[in-house]
């Protein structure tokens, strides 16, 4: 019996000890793209969606969306089976939301005041934007949403918010040391955000961008007159020199099992 006691204690203590799953990321330098691993806590990590719409002013970007909407549902489920926190975030569309209980769990949460934030520079965007990046014409800019697309399930622990501050509580109160930013649009929400990736990075918050999760806001009839898919390869790179690291769906759902 003792004999079988050490031996159970020898394999728990072996099994305690294993590595914790390996992630591959990518980040950027002025030459190349530099690709590295890390380990990956799911229980200390979480995913945000930011404005997954159901419907945006730009039908190139509705018939875009849709496509990512297609693979969220299978990285969402595994994510929640391995711990990971699940942050839905449209916004403006609170109001839809405001009986919803993964939004009042959101509510309830303790304040934490978040820290001053980091003074980071915020170099120029390789593409131009100013016009709204719609490759649609004749589409004009107004308010076309009123929720997250219904395509995206919201489970009964995820959560909801579109302000930066609620979002830093959840990570706090949850010990999220990792947050995975997915969504529309690379180059406008996806950055500027109060819960996205420009201030959570101000916060001190470790971010990563599911490069293939999301898309940008990009005309190619606008400078640097690129396909719109090399729009977005841009702005990912921008992002993996100035600001984060990415990954993939794909390579996130391998690290997690």
């Amino acid at each position: 019996m003792q004999r079988r006691t050490l031996i159970l204690s020898t394999i728990g203590a072996a099994l305690a000890g294993q590595s914790k799953p390996m992630l591959k990321l990518r980040k950027r330098d002025e030459a190349k793209a530099i690709e590295f691993t890390e380990s990956l806590d799911p229980r200390h990590s979480a995913i945000i969606l930011c404005d997954m719409w159901d419907k945006h002013w730009c039908e190139g970007a509705n018939g875009r969306v849709a496509l990512l909407v297609q693979r969220t549902g299978p990285l969402l489920e595994k994510a929640r089976a391995s711990g990971m926190l699940i942050v839905h975030a449209p916004s403006d569309t609170m109001d839809f939301y405001r009986d919803a209980p993964q939004r009042k769990a959101m509510q309830a949460l303790p304040k934490v005041d978040p820290p001053k934030p980091l003074d980071l520079s915020s170099p120029a965007l390789p593409i131009d934007d100013t016009d709204g990046g719609c490759d649609t014409p004749g589409d004009k800019q107004h308010k076309a949403w009123s929720r997250q697309h219904a395509g995206i399930v919201i489970a009964p622990n995820d959560l909801i918010s579109d302000q930066g501050a609620e979002v830093y509580n959840a990570l706090r109160a949850r010990g999220i040391q990792r947050l995975f930013v997915m969504g529309v649009h690379t180059n406008m929400c996806i950055l500027n955000r109060t819960f996205a990736i420009k201030q959570m990075s101000k916060w001190g918050v470790h971010c990563v961008l599911l490069r293939d999760m999301t898309d940008a806001m990009y005309d190619p009839r606008d400078r640097p007159f690129v396909s719109h898919v090399r729009g977005t390869e841009l702005v990912i790179e921008y992002i993996e020199r100035y600001w984060c690291p990415s990954t993939t769906s794909t390579d996130l759902m391998i690290a997690l099992g």
